[in-house]
């Protein structure tokens, strides 16, 4: 009965328009309200007890840094040069600009830890350059929009700081590695659908009379950029620094970019990055705050054993189960962006993770692919949005293509499904 009125209550708030961090708080505080009426102030203490415990954690000094690595990034310049850099590698001809585009957000999602503000920054550059080789308006934000999905495999990622913090013995480095072949395999699924469907519809016939960038001048230029993801892997795996510290690297670093060396950041520019980070970093410390609330009332009275039970009386095994719980995960993530998903289901997840016997890392790094597939699923993909915004088209102009890209990207979480060691490998080598 509790549980029933803890779920209905929370769904309820959030179709009222209520924010999801709001939604989870109150209604966690009603149960533990009605919980605990023979206590002191109906046990409301609890209440601050669960928040500060949720955010009271040391890898969680990790994200306001991360964050600040997104805000930081779309002003920095790396984007521009990279994308020259691509494009003098790769060459011109029909098709080539969104791998150039692809690979681009591949690379730049070991710097920017954002998929908001990766898609802000590579789309302020590729749809113009897109426009003008012959591609319309609508594929080209579909292939910003689905190309910077991969940001959030790529580490540094936002998503698996709070899965490593959610989850109890999975430690972040271990995720970060195990992200990135996943990330690559992504990468490539999304290249095959660009290159396909514009050499199918004869898109960009004008790119092969764009002249081509030089190529030593345009590596000397990206060269900053291009060293960023091996400085903060590479130091992670030396143990030069913790992935703790490998954020305030990551952060100063890119504030270095911008600020010395292409010098687009001035100085008047700095408050305006840290307000939008602390902004930002606050309202995901919250919601951490009050989802620690409402995994205290989700464990107090037991709410995932049904479930559970539920999904063992379905007799589907743990494949069959894995692929039940992505699939609902997918529709969720249609509506929710990734970081609630992870707030608000992991709690009621692990006990199936236990119980039937899933590798953390790898269920972390399917559930990750998963909601990276939501970003760019209509109605609600933020990095989709963001790139029709740049293009200035609506969403349903994108309908056409982003099928395509959702069906490739489908094909490779099956195939991680399918052979764990893609996810798993890695870890593995390197020693975690």
């Amino acid at each position: 009965m509790i549980g029933s009125f803890l779920i209905v209550g929370f769904l309820a708030l959030m179709l009222a328009g209520v924010p999801i961090g709001v939604a989870m708080g109150l209604a966690g505080s009603a149960v533990v309200m009605l919980m605990g009426g023979d206590m002191p102030w109906f046990g409301l203490f609890t209440l601050q007890q669960s928040f500060d415990a949720s955010i009271a954690k040391y890898p969680l000094l990790a994200l306001p840094m991360f964050v600040l690595v997104g805000c930081a990034f779309d002003r920095s310049g790396v984007a521009t040069r990279m994308v020259n850099f691509a494009t003098a590698v790769l060459g011109r001809g029909p098709g080539m600009l969104p791998i150039v585009a692809i690979c681009v957000a591949m690379l730049l999602g070991g710097i920017s830890g954002s998929g908001a503000a990766l898609a802000a920054a590579i789309g302020g550059v590729m749809i113009e350059a897109m426009r003008r080789a012959g591609y319309p308006p609508a594929f080209s934000a579909t292939v910003i929009g689905s190309a910077t999905a991969t940001d959030i495999l790529i580490p540094p990622s936002l998503a698996f700081v709070i899965y490593s913090i959610m989850v109890p013995g999975v430690s972040l480095p271990e995720l970060f590695a195990a992200g990135m072949l996943p990330g690559v395999l992504a990468g490539v699924a999304l290249i095959v659908p660009a290159w396909w469907l514009s050499r199918r519809h004869g898109f960009g016939a004008a790119e092969a009379q764009l002249p081509r960038p030089p190529f030593w001048k345009s590596l000397r230029e990206a060269s900053w950029g291009l060293v960023t993801p091996v400085l903060i892997l590479g130091g992670m795996r030396a143990g030069w620094f913790t992935p703790t510290e490998a954020a305030v690297v990551a952060a100063a670093y890119v504030l270095f970019i911008g600020l010395c060396i292409h010098k687009t950041i001035g100085l008047q520019d700095l408050y305006d990055i840290f307000v939008d980070s602390v902004r930002v970093s606050a309202v995901i410390m919250i919601i951490l705050g009050f989802a620690g609330v409402f995994a205290y009332c989700i464990n107090t009275i037991g709410l995932a054993d049904p479930i559970v039970h539920w999904f063992r009386a379905l007799g589907l095994g743990p494949i069959g189960t894995l692929i039940v719980v992505l699939i609902v995960l997918k529709l969720i993530g249609m509506f929710l962006d990734g970081v609630s998903v992870f707030m608000v289901f992991l709690p009621l997840l692990l006990p199936l993770i236990k119980f039937y016997g899933w590798d953390p890392v790898w269920f972390g790094v399917l559930v990750t692919m998963v909601i990276a597939l939501g970003q760019f699923t209509p109605p609600l993909a933020v990095n989709l949005l963001v790139s029709c915004r740049l293009a200035n088209v609506p969403i349903e102009k994108t309908l056409p293509w982003v099928g395509w890209f959702m069906l490739s990207f489908a094909l490779a979480i099956a195939a991680v499904l399918a052979w764990p060691q893609i996810a798993l490998w890695l870890p593995k080598a390197v020693g975690y």
